[in-house]
């Protein structure tokens, strides 16, 4: 009898063509970082984006992740249910994958995926990167939330008194991870790493 590979921690991730390329990047570092199994798939609007906000090549972006899905690719490991994972992350997460997701639309890996992740009732969290919102936008987030999935916008915690960009962006993906139940030691947290203010009395 054949006996089962042992099982990793696995996670998917995400990147579409919303401004802010940098967090998935930092998303994949965190992962790397905490020996977590991942597989990436970047859309082509990605890579436009990697482009112009970035000096990183695709191979540079590749070498972060475990394994690497072409967008095309629905017959990968991760369009299947019975394919493990802790869930999956979209960062930065468009308006046209957040609408895709929010109306089953499956016509790429990375809605596939995050379909796939909702029916099996894992964790989804899309770091959606849009302002301002019209209606459309936020009823498609709505839609997500009722299916069960997260909507996180990198919004800057302030309150961390961040020196960088980078600073921001590193917060963001590592309290995004967070609700994947990844727990990193980039993240300041308040009232353990951060001073809590006391009321006054």
């Amino acid at each position: 009898m054949t006996s089962s590979p042992a099982y990793k921690k696995r996670i998917v991730v995400g990147i579409t063509g919303a401004s802010g390329f940098q967090y998935g990047v930092q998303v994949l570092r965190l992962l790397q970082k905490a020996d977590i199994e991942t597989h990436l798939v970047m859309s082509r609007g990605a890579h436009l984006t990697r482009e112009h906000e970035t000096a990183l090549s695709a191979d540079d972006v590749s070498a972060l992740a475990t394994h690497v899905h072409p967008p095309g690719a629905l017959g990968a490991p991760i369009s299947s249910g019975s394919f493990r994972t802790e869930g999956m992350i979209v960062a930065p997460c468009s308006m046209h994958t957040l609408g895709a997701i929010a109306s089953g639309v499956t016509d790429n890996l990375i809605t596939r995926a995050a379909d796939v992740v909702l029916k099996e009732r894992r964790r989804l969290v899309l770091m959606t990167r849009e302002a301002p919102l019209h209606l459309g936008h936020l009823r498609n987030m709505q839609m997500v939330t009722e299916y069960g999935g997260i909507i996180f916008p990198p919004v800057p915690a302030i309150y961390a008194s961040p020196r960088t960009s980078e600073d921001i962006v590193l917060h963001s993906a590592a309290r995004a991870l967070s609700l994947l139940g990844i727990e990193t030691d980039d993240m300041p947290r308040w009232g353990e790493t951060l001073s809590a203010i006391s009321e006054e009395k």
